[in-house]
């Protein structure tokens, strides 16, 4: 699975995550929703997209490619 959990703490309305950052000068991406937090890296050549409903994520799509 892409998105990994990460663990999180909110005090006085800030928000602070306990995470290990991706290998080398990579892309990430956090979604929070309902108290979880999760993290994954970016596609090189793609698109992420967070879909939500009725307020809530949903799922998170990858869609994927390389250049020729």
């Amino acid at each position: 699975m892409r998105l990994n959990h990460v663990q999180t703490e909110i005090d006085n309305g800030k928000l602070s995550l306990e995470m290990d950052l991706p290998e080398g000068n990579s892309p990430f991406c956090v979604v929070y929703c309902n108290g979880k937090a999760k993290i994954t890296t970016l596609p090189e050549h793609g698109e992420t997209k967070v879909i939500t409903h009725q307020g809530k994520v949903k799922r998170v799509k990858f869609d994927e490619g390389e250049e020729f």
